[in-house]
Formats: C-alpha cells, structure tokens, sequence
C-alpha cells in the first residue's frame, strides 16, 4: 500500500517557472558581496507578490516580511545568495557565462526554493504572524550572515525561530535530514610565516632553515588531534599550503604556511587555538627561527536547538512520511555562518537530499566544478517551506494546530 501524497506536493508544475528561475540564476553566478543581480530579483518578485521588502542589509542582503492575521509569532527562514570563484565544467547549456565564477554550492537552487515557497505562501497558505523571508549574501567565507546581524538583522526583523536548508549530494534526492545538537564543524585558520637566517645548501651551518622548522611543525600539528583531543570528540587540523625557497642549493630565508582547524565543540576548538599555537612556538625556538601567527576566527559550530529541530522534524514527517526522513543525521565537518544566527535565535539547519549517485556514477559533491543543483528537489524543498511557515504561524484556534515551541521553553532547557 503506497503511502498518500502530500496535498503540497500534488502539483509540482506550477513550479517550473522557479526551475527556469533556478537555471537563470545558475548561469549568471555572483561571488559574495556582489550578488547585485541576484538580489534585485529576489527583491522584485518578492514585491510582486505582496513582501514589504528591504534591500542592501549587510551589503546585498534582502529581507521580504510578509504579515497576516493578528497572530505574534514571527518566523525566519534564510536562503544563501553568493557563487564560488570556480571554472565551472558542467557542460549544462545554463552553465556560468562568466569565467571563474561558478554556482557549485547550489545557493541558486536554495534562493529558487525559497521563492517558489515565497509565492506559494503569499497567495494559498493561511498564516497568522509574521513571516521574514532572509536572502543572504556571502555565505561561501564572507560571513554574510554576521554582516547582516551587525545591520541590525533581528532589531528590525525579530524572528522568535530562525531555520535553513542546504542540498546534499550523496543523499537519496528530496530526502530531509535533521539534527539536534552540534551539526557542522566550526572552522578558523591560521597564517604561519617562518622567518630563518638564508645560505647556500652547501654550507647549512650558516643558516637556519625555516624549512626544516616547517617540517617538524606539520608533523608536531598532528599530535593535537591524536594526543590531546578526546578520542571521542571530532577535530581536523590541516596544512593546506606550505611554501618555501625557489632552488634546490639554496636555503630559504623565509616559510608560509596556511593551516585550517574545525571542531564540533567550542571547548575542542579553544583547545586546538591553543595547543597550536603553543607548538609552532616552541618547534620555532628549537629551529632558532622566528614564527609569527595571524590567526583569523572564522565560523562557529553550528549548533541546532532541541526543540525548534523537534517541530522541524515533525513537519517533514508530516510532508514525507517516515521512509523520506532521517531524524537524527550525523554531523558534518563543513562550516556554515548560519551557525551566528543560532546564536541568536533558537532554530535549525537541516538537509534536503540533491542525489546518492550510483556505484558508475556517484553524486558529484559540491564545490566541484561539475556540480549542479538537482532541480527535482525543488518541489520538496518548497513544499517543506510551505509547511513549515503554515504550520509555525497558523492560528492558535484553527483544527490541528500545533503549539510550536516558545522562547521560554528553550530558555528553560
């Protein structure tokens, strides 16, 4: 016996302008903080459809409000805007007309869903509050999200739960992934110049040789995970770049590295700032070289608050059934600026499925110049927004209406 179709998922085709929508932004991709085009789309169809909109929050950020009834709840849902600085190798006939500059993140697709969600709720679904719709600029490094929280993001539009989505290729298409609790990896890096004294190859009792120094360091970095780090906790540590001297009888008076951390724990990642830098000093002084650090934060671990990811939850049970949603995924290593607004507003950032792939054919992962956004996820992604909006700010009083979790209750926890 099949289980029944979900009523906002009966009629797809009235979403194919938004897959047309979705190829158009593909094929004119803008990096972060110049999402100019992007933006005055989103923020003419939001218009259209009856949005108080404001562009130009944190740089190219628009916000659309959408308000009915008399209700006092008011619900967020954010989308990401910005293109990578990759040379797209798609081969699709919307791919990237600009060279270099690529949407292989599939923020296109998460800016289409929103919209055809957008639409949807202006003109068929019964809410009663307030609605802010966030399209963010310059997820992909720029922490637009922090530039958008220091405009004064939620003083003008407070949100009493704030929720986004990403795609994930390798998970069975249209598929919701949940997770409580830490979801994705903090992520922050470091700059390390090594300054020796240069000479000749020949003759190294002369010099001191950063790159020796650099050397020991990668591998000294390699005992914070292994030996300080609780076997049961999650950390990386990763040398991305070492660079150094331009001939082979030559010692280098000077050494570069760039180096990346990520943990799911704010006391693992205080703990990794620490021991690194503790170890690049003391390895630099055993070398006689000098080390300078410029150590730069960059995302938070992202954090899904229990209660706000247990209405989350419900809704896309409510939408799929059981076989479509896995309730409690595991935690990702990538970094996502969505992270600072859960600091702010109780929410949740959960998954839609963009493809498994197959054993000949797996699914190409994102950030990978062959990358596309599934547009047969579009429906769900929509409908999922649909519900979701429907279902936190329908009246109190309507039949099967369900209490979302308040502010108070996650103060309590």
């Amino acid at each position: 016996m099949s289980t029944p179709v979900h009523p906002l998922l009966q009629s797809p085709e009235d979403l194919g302008e938004f897959v047309a929508l979705r190829r158009d932004l593909h094929r004119h991709p803008e990096l972060a903080f110049a999402e100019q085009r992007t933006a005055a789309l989103v923020a003419r169809r939001l218009r259209e459809w009856g949005y108080e909109v404001e562009e130009g929050v944190g740089g190219t950020g628009v916000v659309g409000r959408l308000r009915r009834g008399t209700g006092s709840r008011r619900l967020g849902l954010r989308a990401d805007m910005d293109a990578l600085p990759i040379q797209e190798t798609s081969g699709k006939p919307y791919a990237s007309c600009h060279d270099h500059v690529m949407h292989a993140c599939g923020h296109d697709g998460h800016t289409a869903m929103l919209l055809a969600a957008a639409r949807r709720i202006a003109q068929r679904a019964r809410i009663d509050g307030t609605l802010h719709l966030i399209f963010q600029p310059a997820e992909e490094g720029g922490a637009g999200a922090r530039r958008m929280l220091d405009d004064g993001l939620f003083q003008r539009y407070p949100c009493d739960r704030i929720f986004g989505m990403h795609n994930m290729p390798g998970i069975p298409s249209g598929r919701l992934v949940l997770r409580d609790g830490p979801a994705m990896a903090s992520s922050d890096y470091a700059t390390v110049t090594l300054r020796g004294v240069g000479g000749h190859g020949a003759l190294p009792q002369h010099a001191r040789d950063p790159v020796v120094a650099a050397a020991a360091i990668v591998m000294a970095l390699q005992s914070i995970v292994a030996r300080n780090v609780d076997p049961h906790a999650m950390a990386v540590v990763t040398v991305g770049a070492l660079h150094a001297g331009s001939a082979n009888n030559v010692i280098a008076q000077e050494a570069v590295m760039e180096i990346s951390l990520r943990s799911l724990d704010p006391q693992v990642r205080a703990l990794l700032r620490r021991r690194l830098h503790e170890l690049i000093e003391a390895q630099a002084r055993s070398f006689e070289v000098q080390a300078r650090i410029d150590w730069r934060d960059g995302y938070a671990v992202l954090v899904n608050h229990a209660e706000p990811t247990a209405f989350a939850r419900q809704v896309a049970l409510e939408l799929l059934g059981p076989a479509q949603v896995d309730p409690q995924g595991p935690a990702l290593s990538g970094s996502e600026d969505f992270a600072f607004m859960l600091e702010q507003v109780p929410g949740s950032y959960l998954l839609i499925g963009n493809g498994a792939g197959g054993d000949d054919a797996p699914a190409c992962m994102v950030h990978n110049p062959g990358y596309d956004f599934n547009d047969d996820i579009l429906p769900v992604g929509a409908a999922y927004w649909t519900l979701l909006a429907e279902r936190y700010l329908e009246a109190p009083s309507a039949p099967n209406a369900q209490q979302p979790p308040t502010r108070a209750a996650d103060q309590a926890r």
